[in-house]
């Protein structure tokens, strides 16, 4: 009986090292560990590994020497796979079939993130300074929540924590003027879940989808994905063009910023807000509120959601806590109509189950105890601060060949540059660049499908994210970026329009 389990573990071991021969984990010349070491790893005799060793090199795998590591033999493996070209540098096999919805997001030309390299001053928008985050309170939370053994480990209500939307119903009430029961709030992964649960629950392949144009593409994305048709529509200094609406006879659903209209900025004011909600409700339409950055309103308090002010049960308000903590903890929340709750709370229990717990239980002890709200108040000055800084260099370095719009809040900005033309700004990001300065033009939030004069009656233009810089940054990156500017407007050969 001992000898057959010798000879099964023997033979289980010489097939796995003919099969790491062959995928090129021991590549010809690769030597294997010693017989000693081995068999200590694996659990197995001496003798055993031994045996194996001296098969492998009796049937040409191994090259075998007295006090000298056995190598795998570069006749090992067919030409094909011996060399520097074997099977994992022959590229990824081709799919044999995707669904539709797989067809359609495998076409989509998602923006990928740059790298970060030493010394590059990047204004980009997203993410947050990793010296902002409120790391003492929010150990002492998790500290807190590890110490809290529950009888029983379970999975969560796929809402979310009770605890945490207990807290964040308070919070959204107080700072929010939102109203909602605990029932009608769901926790999910950020903002770009709770997009993708509405896309999927609410859209049928074909159906209508309003967005704003330019805009939040990522989201533009998820109903593309989705294969909604998608109708654009105009944005201008105060947000959505709510009288080009009554052009679009049926719609399913609506996507809109209210209250920092990305990118431009724009704040709906009451009577547009009206007219949507008017809108949606007699077309049977959704409409989704990205309240993203509400917290960083400088002038004066931001004005009540849309959700606030819907007498149909249209509103979907989306928020996250991407912009104020870390968009790493991937916590956002929808505040969903009655009638929704059901199906999106089903829907997420089939995705992921539930958010992580151990991070909701801590963000709930942070509303809680009111250490979210003091580090808002705090990282609101930082980035005011940091936004002057923005404008009062960009005055004096370049005056009027920069007009920048949307700086009543949020997290960034969009400098006009009247002298430059549209088809510019990619020479504009190379020469910056050069200069170790990153910057990201306004054109790609632009969606194709949209009007072209929208795009061609304006000059070119910079989305400009200040959260994750330094004062000192800002200044210099500025700096370097007037240069170029100034370089690039000789050649411009076109007339301001600003």
């Amino acid at each position: 009986m001992q000898d057959s389990a010798r000879r099964g573990q023997g033979r289980a071991l010489y097939d796995e090292l003919r099969a790491r021969m062959a995928d090129g984990t021991y590549g010809p010349g690769a030597a294997l560990p010693s017989t000693r070491a081995l068999a200590g790893e694996r659990g197995l005799s001496r003798t055993t590994v031994s045996l194996v060793y001296e098969q492998l090199a009796a049937d040409g795998f191994l090259d075998t020497r007295p006090g000298a590591a056995s190598r795998v033999a570069a006749s090992a493996l067919p030409p094909a796979k011996a060399g520097h070209g074997g099977p994992l540098q022959a590229g990824p096999r081709p799919v044999d079939r995707l669904s539709a919805i797989g067809t359609r997001m495998a076409a989509l030309d998602l923006h990928h993130l740059a790298s970060e390299v030493p010394d590059e001053i990047d204004f980009l928008y997203g993410p947050l300074a990793g010296r902002d985050f409120p790391t003492g309170a929010w150990l002492k939370a998790l500290r807190s929540v590890e110490r809290q053994h529950g009888a029983r480990l379970d999975y969560e209500d796929p809402r979310g924590n009770l605890a945490l939307r207990k807290a964040l119903q308070k919070h959204l009430s107080q700072t929010r003027g939102l109203s909602c029961s605990v029932d009608q709030l769901m926790i999910v992964s950020g903002s770009q879940q709770a997009l993708d649960l509405c896309a999927r629950l609410l859209l049928d392949p074909g159906d209508p989808v309003v967005v704003e144009n330019p805009g939040y593409r990522m989201a533009h994305h998820v109903f593309e994905g989705c294969g909604a048709r998608l109708q654009c529509v105009d944005v201008d200094a105060q947000g959505l063009c709510t009288d080009q609406l009554a052009g679009i006879a049926q719609a399913r659903l609506i996507y809109v910023t209210p209250t920092h209209q990305f990118p431009l900025g724009g704040f709906l004011p009451i009577g547009r807000r009206r007219s949507l909600l008017d809108w949606a409700a007699e077309r049977g339409a959704w409409v989704i509120e990205d309240d993203y950055d509400s917290e960083y309103r400088y002038a004066v308090r931001p004005e009540a959601p849309l959700q606030s002010l819907d007498l149909h049960g249209r509103v979907i308000h989306v928020g996250t806590f991407s912009k104020t903590l870390s968009p790493q903890l991937r916590l956002g929340y929808m505040v969903l109509p009655p009638q929704l709750v059901p199906a999106f709370a089903t829907a997420k229990r089939l995705a992921d189950r539930h958010a992580n717990t151990g991070l909701q239980r801590a963000l709930a002890l942070l509303l809680e105890d009111g250490s979210h709200d003091r580090h808002v108040r705090r990282i609101r000055r930082l980035q005011q601060a940091r936004q002057r800084v923005l404008l009062d260099t960009l005055a004096a370095q370049l005056g009027p060949r920069v007009v920048v719009e949307g700086a009543a809040s949020g997290l960034h900005v969009v400098a006009w540059l009247p002298g430059l033309a549209p088809a510019q700004e990619p020479a504009l990001v190379a020469l910056a660049l050069r200069q170790k300065v990153r910057v990201h033009p306004v054109s790609p939030l632009f969606h194709p499908a949209g009007p072209a004069a929208a795009r061609q009656r304006r000059p070119a233009g910079l989305v400009m994210g200040y959260a994750l810089l330094t004062l000192a940054q800002i200044e210099e990156g500025v700096k370097r970026l007037a240069a170029v500017v100034r370089r690039l407007e000789p050649e411009a050969g076109w007339g301001r329009i600003f």
